[in-house]
């Protein structure tokens, strides 16, 4: 792997930070959300939606876009807040429209709802079996498009899950990425206590997949010199397909929800809010130029 462009992490960085503190604003406004997975995810999804990632905002349907399935659909209000950004809809419609009746924006997203979304995902486990029939359809349509697939860790303790890898590995799906989120923490404590994944690595390469670890999944520089490395997609040609597994920090950037199972999911006070707003500013990166 070669040096990834400074600018280009530096400016990711900051991005990061920016939808940080729009998913705490969001989060005050509407009273309730999955902060914790949103912010362990937060480097990964930027890097992917302004950079990486063939999306275009104004035409999300368009058929050369590459797929993205956010198996852990709980993060929803991380990705609602990017295409937000992205100007995909107002601030004003996301937060008026957030788990209210009439409204589009659940706590999982909904497909028929809400441009971007290509799944409708929340009951954990099924997303990777969905980005398997999906990349199986692009290599019967010889297409050029990648097919990206996030998981929670948690959710690798479900056998549809082990299913779906089986089958990947087997087809050798080279236009299939899978994206572990691994934050070693879900909604009723640490994965390891809850049933062991580990070794998680070895056991994706022990179903034909080729495995690349990112030691600090928080970590922009790390984040971008993996995904700049990624192969050309191999939609008819077999090949392994690839397992990204990103080990991460359960509310990151907010010193007081690191690695703390209760901020699961959550309200912030107007206080609380701007305290995460001050703490968020203080992890944010100064690089000498």
């Amino acid at each position: 792997m070669g040096k990834p462009d400074l600018a280009l992490v530096e400016w990711l960085e900051d991005k990061a930070v920016d939808i940080r503190k729009q998913l705490c604003d969001m989060t005050c406004a509407i009273g309730h959300a999955h902060l914790g997975g949103s912010l362990s995810l937060c480097d990964i999804a930027v890097a992917l939606y302004y950079h990486f990632l063939n999306f275009d905002p104004k035409n999300p349907k368009a058929p050369d876009r590459d797929r993205l399935i956010l198996s852990k659909g709980h993060s929803g209000c991380l990705f609602y807040n990017i295409f937000a950004d992205l100007g995909m809809y107002s601030k004003e419609f996301l937060y008026n429209g957030y788990n209210r009746i009439g409204g589009k924006f659940g706590q999982h997203p909904n497909r028929k709802y809400i441009e971007g979304f290509e799944a409708s995902t929340g009951s954990l486990g099924h997303g990777l079996s969905l980005a398997c029939g999906i990349a199986f359809a692009g290599r019967m349509d010889k297409a050029p498009w990648r097919v990206y697939c996030i998981t929670g860790d948690g959710e690798l303790q479900e056998g549809s899950n082990w299913e779906a890898i089986m089958f990947a590995g087997h087809q050798q799906f080279g236009n299939l990425v899978a994206i572990v989120d691994r934050n070693y923490l879900q909604g009723n404590g640490r994965t390891e206590e809850t049933v062991r994944l580990e070794p998680l690595a070895d056991k994706w390469r022990a179903f034909g997949w080729e495995v690349i670890e990112i030691a600090d999944g928080n970590d922009m520089e790390q984040i971008v010199e993996v995904f700049s490395s990624l192969p050309p997609v191999e939609p008819v040609k077999p090949r392994k397909p690839i397992c990204i597994i990103a080990h991460t920090v359960k509310g990151k950037g907010i010193a007081f929800m690191e690695n703390e199972e209760k901020w699961h999911a959550g309200g912030l006070s107007p206080e609380k809010r701007d305290e995460c707003h001050r703490l968020i500013e203080q992890s944010r990166k100064r690089r000498k130029r």
